[in-house]
């Protein structure tokens, strides 16, 4: 349970103030408020530039009123106003401003034909801006709550779609190259990017898709994606049981009332080919039901020997227009991928063997078999213009199916290495064995099934509302989801075969696919509900209050069948509960300058029992959070500064034979005696294209330790983060003269020392917890590309200086990066 609920004074206060709902509407569709909805209509259209793009930010007015909205980043805009004719006024900086007349008719909506504006050239010789929000402008979809960034005392940043496909994102990792603190802590099978933030891994209950769990035991599909966003720090009052480090979503695009699309194909080392589809439009011209598909197919091999994979994706969604204040989003997701898993080269006593990086030590026929379907669908209705009633409904099925060598663990030494004491009781290392056996391995077999089906109801109701003085903004939701997972875990295979890692040619394979057997089904179902309340206090423009508070339960249980001897073990269920407050504060002496502060907790829950054999209570995580957002040069350059601490001050750790709470009855039990703590700086700094230039850059400080422990040492840090990461982007795209639509870009990503192995226990003596080091590496990536008319044509060469570093999981998964590639895409816009 939390232990500090201040904050529900402060609400409980407020509350009890009048109430007055307030008259701001919202900026996508402003207007007096003073007509009948009946006698209305509505405005569509789309400013594109004289490329024929799509152009942001741009502000579209009817001339002498209220009425007005700005384009979205497809360059769309919607505004509803009362029947009559109007003047509509089309203007943005950088840009000449156009008027045309236009007709409102009540209960339609009228299609304005498509603007090309034209750049203003006076204000070319001075400081131009495209139409893009800045980051400090763009709310996270994540938040739940349309709060600027400015307003939010927490750190965000969003990767948009034109820096994506600058940049050729292939994987979550090309993606996380651009956000600071935000890092691949291990690449286990080589089918799994594993991330962490902060010093904490990101497991799939910290990544989403459009708002919505994601289970991302595969490699997920980058193709589809509009924007990235990452909602850095405590989010548990959102979503309840989440990592400390953050949380990912993945935003896919969405239907157009317009027709459109594109095909590509990309092409690139080692056998690489990709070919894209996007079609979006209207159906059959409704005005009120729009399509959208992105689909894919993926075929590729490696630089890693006999590694090759192939996957099929398709994302088809629906928009239904129900009237004017009602839209219903219907997205579906589909991805089947098969890929050679890849527990990489290993390690030898705690050292990484000098091996190609092409050396593969799998069996010829393992596979892994990915199956990943999900159906999302989101009400939206609009009270008024204040208030906004949101339900969402999810399904996500995924089914996985491993048949490979076990991890390279076990490799032989140069010799043997055995612990004992000498005649006096000291210890010392007996050596026996041969230096023929170096780089020996017999390897085993592994083998295992998982079925998961995940449900979610969620309802949010947000809006804003005046009591007295005070604005606020609110949230008020509640969700409730169900996992029904079923593991199917096989016998190992103990002896399969010999291998040697510095010479494939020392051992015959083996290349008969074995009968595995079936060892245990376990059934684990988990349900959760939550309850939340949030508000954002405007006490003055100047000074803002975010306080909220989360009730969390969830029921875990678990049924085990042993197929040996048909036995079925139904474990006793387990009921966690958790109160998750959050506390923030906002100081604006400028409207584009806030300094904050904040304080939040999280939960974990733990699945053993203490010495008396009841299950342990969850763990709760204190987070302490400052900082600085600024907007500098009137908007062109956002530059964010944040520093954190958060502390696990009641980890769950095994208790000790011999410490006075051990029980001989219960060797496994645990106890909460131990504490992470975590602290930071990390730095974004992003801008808006200026004059074809644009920049991302970021940097991060992260130092996260046991500062309490019967086990590990004290100090010792925690393995997979490195102390410092830094990420540097620069694109400049030629505007004018022969070289028009020419983009150049660079993108360098700096991995600072960080450490795998087995972390180090002060109470343990010998080698079988000692952990690998692994060195800092820069890698750089260089594109370019060209658009004329509707077709485009990127290249782009990664890692050009070839740097070798690795993902190291345990001792076991060590997996080379990429060296240099080259890959290549053409795209025909339709």
């Amino acid at each position: 349970m939390s232990r500090s609920l201040p904050l529900l004074l402060l609400l409980s206060l407020t509350a009890a103030a009048p109430v007055v709902a307030t008259t701001a509407a919202p900026a996508s569709d402003r207007h007096n408020g003073d007509d009948d909805t009946a006698q209305r209509g509505r405005l569509t259209g789309r400013v594109l530039d004289e490329k024929g793009e799509p152009v942001e930010g741009v502000m579209v007015a009817l001339k002498g009123t209220s009425f007005g909205t700005t384009t979205g980043s497809d360059g769309q805009f919607r505004l509803s106003a009362p029947a009559g004719s109007y003047q509509l006024v089309v203007s943005s900086l950088g840009f000449a401003t156009q008027e045309v007349t236009a007709t409102v008719v009540a209960g339609e909506t009228i299609t304005v034909p498509a603007f090309a504006v034209i750049r203003s050239q006076q204000q070319l010789n001075e400081v131009t801006v495209t139409g893009n929000r800045s980051l400090n402008e763009r709310p996270v979809a994540i938040g739940k709550l349309p709060i600027a960034p400015l307003d939010l005392p927490q750190s965000t940043f969003t990767v948009e779609r034109q820096t994506l496909e600058q940049q050729q994102v292939l994987r979550v990792s090309d993606v996380l190259a651009n956000v600071s603190g935000v890092y691949v802590s291990g690449n286990t099978g080589g089918y799994q990017e594993e991330i962490s933030g902060r010093g904490f891994a990101f497991g799939s209950s910290n990544t989403f898709k459009n708002g919505v769990r994601y289970n991302n035991s595969i490699l997920p599909e980058t193709s589809s994606l509009e924007r990235f966003e990452v909602l850095k720090g405590s989010n548990a009052i959102l979503y309840g049981n989440v990592a400390a480090g953050g949380v990912l979503n993945l935003v896919t695009k969405k239907p157009r009332f317009e027709q459109g699309g594109s095909v590509g194909l990309r092409v690139g080392s080692y056998d690489f080919y990709k070919p894209t589809l996007d079609l979006y439009g209207a159906v059959n011209g409704s005005e009120h039901v729009a399509f959208r598909v992105n689909t894919t197919y993926e075929n590729s091999r490696s630089f890693r020997s006999e590694v090759k994979g192939e996957r099929f994706y398709v994302n088809p969604s629906l928009l239904f227009k129900i009237g004017s204040k009602t839209d219903f989003l219907l997205e579906g997701d589909y991805l089947k991928d098969n890929r050679t898993p890849d527990f990489g080269i290993g390690a030898i006593n705690y050292r990484i063997p000098d091996v190609p990086r092409s050396r593969f030590l799998n069996t010829s026929w393992a596979n892994i078999g990915t199956e990943q379907k999900s159906a999302t669908a989101t009400l939206t209705h609009h009270l008024n213009d204040t208030w906004q009633v949101r339900g969402v409904a999810a399904y996500q099925g995924f089914s996985n199916n491993l048949r490979s060598a076990s991890r390279p663990s076990n490799v032989r030494d140069s010799v043997d290495v055995f612990s004992g004491v000498d005649k006096n009781g000291k210890p010392i290392k007996i050596l026996t064995g041969s230096p023929a056996l170096y780089g020996n391995q017999v390897r085993s077999l592994q083998a295992s099934n998982t079925d998961e089906d995940y449900f979610l109801g969620q309802l949010d109701v947000t809006g804003k509302v005046r009591t007295g003085f005070l604005k606020h903004t609110v949230l008020v939701g509640m969700d409730a989801d169900k996992y029904n997972t079923l593991a199917i875990a096989y016998n190992a295979i103990g002896r399969y075969d010999s291998i040697n890692v510095f010479n494939a040619e020392r051992y015959a394979e083996n290349s008969a696919v074995p009968n595995f057997t079936r060892n245990t089904r376990t059934y684990s179902p988990i349900r959760r509900v939550g309850a939340y309340v949030q508000d954002l206090i405007e006490i003055t423009e100047k000074l803002k209050l975010l306080a909220g508070v989360r009730y969390s339960y969830q029921e875990t249980g678990s049924i085990v069948h042993t197929y040996k001897d048909s036995k079925t073990d139904e474990r006793p269920k387990r009921y966690d509960d958790a109160f998750s407050p959050r506390l923030g504060l906002v100081y604006q002496p400028l409207k584009t300058l806030s300094v904050f502060a904040s304080y939040a907790n999280s939960f974990n829950t733990n699945g053993g029992m203490d010495n008396t054999g009841a299950a342990l209570p969850p763990s709760i995580i204190d987070q302490y959070e400052v900082g600085v957002k600024n907007e500098l040069f009137n908007g062109l350059l956002s530059a964010n500064v944040t520093a954190y601490r958060i502390v696990n001050s009641n980890l769950a750790q095994t208790i000790l034979v011999g410490t006075p709470n051990y029980n001989i009855n219960i060797p496994t039990a645990q106890e909460l005696a131990g504490e992470v703590t975590s602290k930071g700086v990390e730095l974004d700094v992003q801008s808006k294209p200026v004059q074809g230039w644009s920049v991302i850059g970021g940097y991060s400080y992260n130092r996260t330790a046991y500062t309490e422990s019967n086990i590990y040492t004290i100090g010792s840090l925690l393995r997979y983060n490195p102390n410092h990461t830094a990420n540097a982007s620069v694109f400049y795209t030629f505007e004018n003269g022969l070289l028009q639509g020419l983009n150049l870009g660079l993108t360098t990503l700096y991995i600072g020392e960080r450490q795998a192995g087995r972390s180090t226990r002060g109470n343990v003596q010998g080698d079988n917890f000692r952990l690998i080091p692994l060195p800092s590496y820069t890698q750089l990536d260089a594109s370019v590309g060209y658009t004329y008319d509707r077709l485009s044509l990127r290249l782009k060469l990664s890692n050009v200086l070839n740097k070798l570093s690795y993902n190291v999981h345990d001792d076991n998964s060590v997996n080379p990066i990429a060296p240099r590639l080259f890959a290549a895409t053409v795209g025909y816009r339709l």
